[in-house]
């Protein structure tokens, strides 16, 4: 197992502390010239860096509303990036987390606390996360968690109970950051706000429209794709192509297979069933 020098000396310049325009955070280096951050710690598309000791400046490539994740170019040099984990932790695993919040490196060591979590993402989406107990001061989110061979398993995302960290999980992390290292289109935004399940039985109800599983559309935003597609508020989405969604995340994790593409929505007006095309190839991200 790596002891804290080690995974210092090894991982540690693969920390990247975020500068001047940004809010206090960290990133991690996770290609050649490219790194990985939380969107929320960034103040605009261009951000300094200190990259291994050096000052660099970062432009910000792509962002994942979904996990909250965003891409910086900037230039690495030498750095090698980390590679991720094939294998999801267990409880009791032995991790070690790293940061920079401004004072220099932090490297602690700690455990999986719990079995891998299902959680609410900044842009409200269920994401994986790992809860642990190797400490980070604030500023330090955005940094790297690894495991005993110093392999990427998640990214420092907050603070939970005392003494306890949340990671958003490789499982959801690699994903986002796969998908905008390669250019591909963010989950896909249809542009709905949407009523949460009891919530939209009770408004069938109330004017006397029978029970059906489905995702009510409380209001569409102007411009989007399911304005174009004729969605209206009322619709009560049942199916996106082939698949049946009856939750709000169902609906989320389906337009994320479909991204990029034309899609046929079948919606609920009344009692009618309507068979609609949305246009998803456009940047109109949720």
């Amino acid at each position: 197992m790596l002891q804290v020098t080690t995974v210092a000396e090894r991982v540690g310049p693969a920390v990247v502390r975020l500068g001047r325009g940004a809010r206090r955070g960290c990133g991690t280096v996770v290609a050649s010239d490219r790194v990985l951050v939380f969107s929320h710690t960034l103040a605009g598309d261009r951000v300094e860096l200190d990259v291994a000791g050096d000052v660099k400046e970062g432009k910000v490539l792509a962002s994942d509303l979904g996990s909250g994740l965003s891409v910086l170019e900037t230039q690495t040099g030498g750095v090698e990036a980390l590679r991720w984990s094939p294998v999801t932790p267990n409880l009791g695993d032995p991790v070690f987390a790293l940061g920079d919040p401004g004072t220099g490196l932090r490297v602690t060591e700690g455990r999986v606390s719990a079995d891998l979590l299902r959680v609410r993402g900044r842009g409200g989406r269920l994401v994986s996360a790992i809860e642990h107990t190797a400490p980070m001061p604030r500023g330090a989110g955005g940094g790297p968690l690894v495991n005993a061979a110093g392999e990427l398993i998640g990214i420092n995302a907050l603070r939970g109970d005392p003494g306890f960290l949340i990671a958003l999980a490789a499982e959801s992390a690699r994903a986002a950051s796969d998908r905008l290292l390669r250019g591909e289109p963010d989950v896909a935004r249809l542009g709905v706000a949407v009523a949460p399940p009891r919530a939209a039985r009770r408004m069938r109800r109330a004017v006397g429209l029978p029970d059906r599983a489905g995702v009510l559309v409380r209001d569409v935003e102007a411009g989007s794709a399911a304005e174009a597609g004729g969605v209206l508020a009322g619709d009560l989405i049942v199916a996106v192509g082939n698949e049946e969604v009856q939750h709000p995340d169902a609906l989320v994790d389906t337009l994320q297979r479909v991204a990029g593409t034309t899609v046929a929505l079948h919606v609920v007006r009344g009692v009618d069933e309507h068979r609609l095309e949305v246009d998803l190839s456009a940047k109109a991200r949720a």
